[in-house]
């Protein structure tokens, strides 16, 4: 059983792992770009649609070829995913089916037709066949170096056309009629976003395969999204949870016997989903019930501070004391928020145990008061 401190060590010196944790990592930094646009445009769908579609290219293109290329599955498997894209849009844009049925008959018959595909080539008299079943779960182990060179290309170049059209794609994101306005062709620009992220999920069908990999386009998008309102830091962080989850799925595989890569790695990136929507600050459930607490907090300080001035006022001096008696009534009153007070300055406890506001306190409730009466 391999320590994980024994995996980074072979990250550097072993040429299977520094070929798959490489790997691994450029799939994390472009499906985290990529899924951000999907999460963000709300087309989660899309990339289990697009995911499926892909497997019939890699069948057509294994019966065309009768041998195993990673280069020429990736280009089958880019057209059949292209073409499936199409015809979603196609028939949400000319019938009035909704987009999550086109996705459904799409992903159906797309991946119905692989998995036909794929048994005939299992019943082919051709030794070359053995391991195509992998592309549905994904085989990571299987990643050569030249494999991560295209990987690197592809992604790359997908992430570089990003970056050109940065402007472009971003306002197509958040306001598409508002783009359309402006004279862009929103046309051209949707299917441009969507052709890039076929070429995300396509590169991980190796690794990931085609059931989890829209899991892999989609948790560190989805991830990223509770710490940031501000897509450009989105972007970073999705693809820095994809590297993460990426190289620490895979290091977990590696010390575990019989642990399968792909798996793992999406494990990994729903781990980081779960933490962020626990702790992030901004969405976070822990944080939400902080400030939530908080304003309950505040709330009943204002509310004993409010009756407690409505005392006050009764009496020449601001300051005379009264019984804690008199706050029995109100239903906000409690010890802990009288002891917060006083903490604060707000109120003073005399010697015989009754309160009376402090100047402070008095002009508080007074600024309170007048805000409630307004």
């Amino acid at each position: 059983m391999m320590e994980l401190f024994d995996f980074i060590q072979q990250l550097f010196t072993d040429y299977t792992s520094r070929t798959i944790g490489l790997g691994t990592i450029v799939l994390g930094i472009v499906s985290g770009v990529l899924g951000s646009y999907a999460v963000l445009r709300r087309q989660s769908l899309l990339g289990d649609a697009i995911a499926h579609a892909a497997l019939p290219g890699i069948a057509i293109t294994f019966l065309i070829l009768g041998v195993k290329d990673s280069l020429f599955f990736l280009i089958g498997a880019i057209i059949t995913g292209v073409i499936g894209t199409l015809w979603i849009m196609g028939i949400t844009r000319f019938t009035k089916i909704k987009t999550d049925t086109a996705l459904g008959i799409i992903l159906t018959v797309f991946f119905g037709f692989g998995i036909v595909l794929l048994t005939l080539i299992q019943q082919m008299d051709n030794a070359n066949q053995a391991g195509l079943e992998d592309y549905l779960f994904g085989q990571a182990a299987t990643l050569m170096e030249e494999d991560v060179f295209i990987m690197a290309s592809l992604g790359g170049l997908s992430l570089l056309v990003v970056g050109i059209f940065w402007k472009e794609l971003k306002l197509l994101t958040f306001d598409p009629q508002y783009a359309k306005t402006l004279g862009f062709n929103t046309r051209f620009l949707d299917v441009l976003i969507t052709s890039l992220i076929v070429i995300a999920i396509v590169l991980g069908l190796q690794t990931v395969g085609v059931v989890l990999m829209s899991a892999m386009l989609l948790a560190p998008a989805a991830a990223a999204r509770q710490w940031t309102n501000k897509m450009g830091v989105m972007i970073i962080l999705a693809a820095f949870f994809g590297a993460l989850a990426g190289i620490t799925g895979t290091a977990i595989s590696a010390s575990m016997a019989n642990m399968s890569t792909g798996p793992t790695i999406v494990m990994v990136a729903v781990t980081l989903v779960v933490l962020s929507f626990i702790f992030s600050p901004i969405r976070g459930l822990l944080s939400r019930k902080i400030r939530e607490l908080k304003s309950r907090k505040t709330l009943r300080k204002s509310k004993t501070l409010s009756v407690m001035y409505q005392v006050a006022i009764n009496h020449e001096n601001y300051d005379h004391p009264h019984s804690f008696q008199l706050l029995n009534n109100f239903r906000g009153f409690h010890k802990s928020c009288i002891r917060e007070l006083r903490n604060e300055g707000y109120i003073a406890v005399t010697p015989d145990k009754q309160w009376k506001l402090t100047k402070k306190g008095f002009e508080e409730a007074q600024n309170l008061y007048v805000q409630k009466n307004e």
